[in-house]
């Protein structure tokens, strides 16, 4: 699968894939993933790539013209084009998995300040996606959600099948069972003693109870 981002801060993508088990599936080539410094297709001298809101208001938004120039860089490898915008419809698995199912080459806009010109949306996107109901400072931090999600979704990206089968959310929606590690006893608080007994079925049945109380809680 590849990502293209089109982002201010290509160093805020680019770490993220550097490490951890994204860093290991781009060394092995399950995940492509280029960065796009927006400023590069600014078209002036100064590299500016936002402007005052016509009618007025607080802030600053995103030009147009600069991101169409950026997405016209990438030619035919642009692929699904998803602007992350709190406006947008609110990412889940679900859509994940419609998304990863479509298209293996996603780019990502990244919304900063007040926003993009809606120009963008109206014209240059496929799709406008948000992560919650809430504002942070940098679309480039819904983009690594969205991206993180879909990844987890390539053959290999998590190195065994059977993690990505049984983690919250991964069928239905539904929230996964309580997990537990050792030691057996950590102050008072103790592990389930049918998790102890190596009985498969007892355990499958304990589990399932687990993941129903929690998603009718």
């Amino acid at each position: 699968m590849k990502f293209n981002f089109i982002t201010l801060f290509p160093e805020k993508i680019e770490s993220y894939f550097a490490s951890g088990i994204p860093g290991k599936a781009v060394e092995r080539s399950f995940l492509e993933v280029n960065t796009l410094q927006l400023r590069d297709f600014a078209g002036n001298k100064h590299n500016k790539v936002d402007d005052t809101i016509y009618g007025g208001g607080p802030g600053m938004l995103l030009q147009v013209g600069p991101i169409y120039r950026a997405l016209e860089s990438l030619g035919g490898e642009k692929g699904y084009v998803i602007l992350l915008s709190p406006s947008g419809e609110l990412f889940n698995q679900t859509l994940a998995k419609e998304i990863y199912e479509s298209h293996k080459t996603i780019t990502f806009i990244s919304g900063y300040y007040e926003g993009v010109d809606h120009r963008v949306a109206e014209h240059l996107i496929d799709r406008e996606v948000g992560i919650g109901n809430y504002v942070i400072s940098s679309g480039d931090l819904a983009a690594l959600v969205v991206a993180d999600c879909l990844s987890r979704l390539v053959p290999g990206f998590l190195g065994k099948e059977e993690s990505l089968a049984e983690e919250s959310h991964n069928e239905i929606e539904e929230l996964e069972y309580p997990q537990y590690t050792k030691p057996y006893d950590f102050m008072g608080w103790t592990v389930p003693d049918v998790l102890l007994g190596g009985h498969h079925e007892e355990i499958r049945k304990w589990r399932e109870k687990m993941r129903k109380e929690r998603n009718h809680s």
